[in-house]
């Protein structure tokens, strides 16, 4: 879950870089962060260990 919270929080500060305006956090489904998580998966972005570290940690938070 810690991996889950640190690249949720690189993403919310990549998202503020460079702008004037606050971050937001969109509240997605289930099924689309496990969407985005598997395509980034797919394009080597991140390794197998972290999908499937990541994918547990959304599966269990909303269990």
């Amino acid at each position: 879950m810690s991996k889950f919270l640190i690249v949720l929080s690189a993403v919310i500060f990549l998202a503020a870089c460079g702008s004037n305006e606050p971050a937001t956090v969109t509240n997605k489904t289930v099924g689309q962060e496990l969407t985005d998580l598997k395509k980034a998966y797919d394009t080597g972005t991140i390794s197998k260990d972290e999908y499937e570290d990541l994918r547990e940690a959304i599966l269990d938070k909303n269990s």
